[in-house]
């Protein structure tokens, strides 16, 4: 009944399975294999164009590594205040690009908009050697809040991002639970909307530690190969990276999963408005729901075993919660009933009054 986050869950049998074949027989080292070679077609039948992908085996490699191909070490990234590159991957954009800045920007449930990335580009200094130089702009899709970009949203940041010669990135750590979120296709909301790279992520969804840098404007991926090398991600035996990756996109796996993943999160959001005192703070669109619960409730499902983050600190009555490819509807179900449970005031004999539990 773990609840903290989509990173606690085993591995979709599916890839276990493609990784048992894959231990068969010798393959060529450092992504001389046939899975590698075929990830570069399947990928551009997934993407509905040809691009250039590289398999590595963490979200933060992918993101840092790509984003050091595009921003100088005297540029600048612009990117939300709660994105992972600004918050979670411990200073690896700053270390990967040799010193590179990331300018944070607000917005709310985790989005950035156009307008406000106009403005702050306008006064940022462009070919003023006494500022950092705008180089380019990280969406994360979805996003820390659990909300997604629009195809339109993502079209109009990709157009200020042009207009100020500028990339455009796109951390997709959970990409799969945006897509389906949005009824749309990989290429709706990343190379037609303007996308130039995507760090593509699967270990959130059913992998065991994959995930891919996807380039659409393929001129840019020219660097990458070394800079993936030194950066301690060109593995050896790559062929059990990239067989994770291609069995994820095989069959519409990363679909089903994610599908399953977003289904559990808009029940357990459903049966969470339905209880007195918990208030959504952001709308529900992935797999990840931000609530305020009372403390009472909190508590009790702490006690009943149930594991999730308590997202502000400790004290803090605000919690995540994500759902997962592999949750199960009966935790969801107990989630809340245990929820209600201790939410319900109850009588106390003698006392005259109701009280908390």
């Amino acid at each position: 009944m773990n609840f903290c986050s989509d990173n606690v869950t085993g591995i979709s049998p599916e890839i276990i399975a493609a990784l048992i074949a894959a231990n068969s027989g010798a393959a060529m080292p450092y992504g001389n294999d046939e899975y590698t070679a075929r990830l570069q077609t399947k990928f551009s039948q997934l993407f509905e164009t040809e691009v250039t992908v590289f398999p590595v085996a963490t979200g933060s490699a992918a993101n840092a590594i790509a984003l050091s191909v595009i921003t100088p070490s005297y540029g600048a990234i612009y990117c939300h205040a709660d994105s992972h590159i600004n918050l979670d991957e411990c200073g690896a954009p700053e270390f990967y690009t040799g010193g590179a800045k990331l300018v944070s920007l607000p917005g709310e449930s985790g989005k950035i908009t156009a307008a406000d990335l106009d403005i702050k580009l306008k006064k940022a200094g462009a070919g003023v050697v006494h500022h950092v130089q705008p180089a380019a702009v990280s969406l994360t899709q979805a996003t820390e809040a659990g909300t997604v970009y629009t195809p339109d949203e993502i079209r109009a940041i990709s157009e200020v991002t042009r207009a100020h010669n500028l990339t455009l990135h796109m951390d997709g750590a959970r990409f799969a639970n945006a897509v389906v979120s949005l009824g749309c296709t990989p290429a709706d909301i990343t190379w037609r909307a303007g996308v130039d790279i995507l760090s593509f992520g699967a270990t959130k969804n059913g992998a065991m530690a994959a995930e891919a840098a996807v380039f659409f404007n393929r001129n840019l991926a020219e660097t990458f190969h070394f800079r993936r090398k030194r950066g301690g991600h060109l593995f050896s035996k790559m062929r059990f990276l990239s067989a994770q990756l291609e069995a994820y996109i095989t069959d519409n796996l990363w679909r089903q999963n994610a599908i399953h993943a977003n289904k559990m999160a808009a029940k357990l959001a459903d049966g969470l408005t339905s209880i007195p005192g918990v208030k959504l703070l952001h709308p529900v669109q992935a797999n990840e729901i931000f609530a305020e619960l009372p403390e009472a409730v909190i508590q009790g499902l702490y006690d009943e075993g149930f594991q999730f983050y308590r997202w502000e600190g400790e004290g803090s009555t605000i919690v995540r919660l994500v759902t997962a490819f592999n949750t199960k509807e009966e935790d969801v179900v107990a989630f809340i009933e245990t929820a209600k449970r201790y939410s319900i005031p109850a009588y106390s004999p003698g006392m005259g009054k109701l009280t908390g539990v």
